[in-house]
């Protein structure tokens, strides 16, 4: 079990990820599953998202005795998903807990293959895109405030859009380029694309269905029908100052490209492959998100890091292996020659 960063070419938060890899036998992989398997205790963890508390504050949020929290928090800590100390208060000393992780992912056994399959991820701001056609209603959000005016499409011009924590539209797209890290001597296995997405009416709407299309490198990928727009129960990261009774979080969804076609979440949507994509023409790989003005135009909302259930903005993940050398040939591989050659 290890603690990963997810690498990132840019100044933002990075959530706080335990990685449990199956393939090791560990008691605090069992302590750690077994702590998960509970109610009870994914919302204690859900109520520390955001806070520091002592064991008296949980159990009366939790609407349990205070010795049943205590049993919930210590499973917690012994598996290391909560932190505790000891801090002086009116009475002596109380113990106060806090969240240790952001997200836990589980990778599961694998067959052992004759080249090791490794993974580089991207995180991009959402308020990154170097191109956008908006149509209102829309909008930008930043961290502590409103940026520029709503349902005005010139705001998605504005300079503080890099700042964007929560951007939204009727319908249109936006689009944003990854720097293109691949080299003539990787093979391509798959390339993902995740974010938390939902559906744009009026203030928010659990039954409002949008049709969400990605693009990659200008190839239609796939598209995905959002049920509604998620508001009425504040989203785990929206700040306060946002009402409840609007748009407060999405669904966390990931498109998927590899050599047999396009999926998303696991489901196939197309036959658009990799090799159609085209990955390798270029310095920047581009990733279009936007609702089409046909179908169902529920419009689009996408959440940052600091809005909505999930700590991440949009996140680029490619997973390749190393070519051998019978692969790589002889050659001089194109960029360095390109790069050769001006000098």
């Amino acid at each position: 079990m290890t603690l990963s960063n997810n690498t990132t070419h840019f100044p933002t938060t990075q959530p706080r990820i335990l990685v449990i890899d199956t393939n090791e036998s560990s008691e605090k992989i069992e302590q750690v599953l077994k702590a998960l398997a509970s109610d009870k205790r994914i919302a204690i963890l859900h109520y520390l998202s955001n806070r520091t508390s002592s064991i008296n504050e949980i159990a009366e949020a939790m609407e349990m005795p205070a010795s049943t929290a205590t049993m919930h928090l210590n499973i917690l800590e012994n598996a290391g998903l909560v932190h505790t100390e000891l801090k002086p208060a009116n009475r002596g000393l109380q113990k106060m807990c806090s969240r240790v992780y952001d997200r836990v992912e589980l990778n599961l056994p694998q067959a052992q293959r004759d080249e090791e399959e490794k993974t580089l991820d991207i995180t991009m701001p959402i308020g990154a895109y170097v191109d956008c056609q908006v149509v209102p209603t829309c909008g930008l959000l930043g961290e502590v405030g409103i940026i520029g005016e709503l349902d005005n499409p010139t705001t998605f011009y504005h300079p503080e859009r890099i700042y964007a924590q929560l951007l939204w539209f009727r319908h249109g797209y936006v689009e944003y380029r990854f720097p293109n890290p691949l080299s003539t001597h990787m093979n391509v296995e798959s390339l993902q694309i995740s974010l938390e997405v939902c559906s744009e009416a009026p203030h928010s709407n659990s039954d409002w269905p949008s049709n969400i299309t990605m693009w990659i490198n200008g190839l239609e990928i796939g598209t995905w029908t959002c049920p509604g727009d998620f508001g009425g129960q504040r989203g785990a990261l929206t700040p306060d100052w946002w009402d409840e009774w609007n748009t407060q979080y999405g669904l966390l969804k990931m498109w998927r490209v590899n050599h047999s076609g396009s999926y998303i979440d696991g489901v196939q949507i197309s036959t658009v492959t990799l090799n159609d994509v085209n990955l390798g023409s270029g310095n920047y790989i581009a990733v279009r998100i936007g609702v089409k003005n046909e179908g169902m135009p529920g419009g689009l909302n996408i959440f940052g890091e600091k809005f909505g259930n999930y700590p991440q903005s949009i996140l680029m993940r490619l997973r390749y292996r190393n070519k051998t050398l019978d692969e790589v040939g002889t050659g001089q591989p194109e960029r360095e020659r390109s790069t050769a050659e001006k000098r």
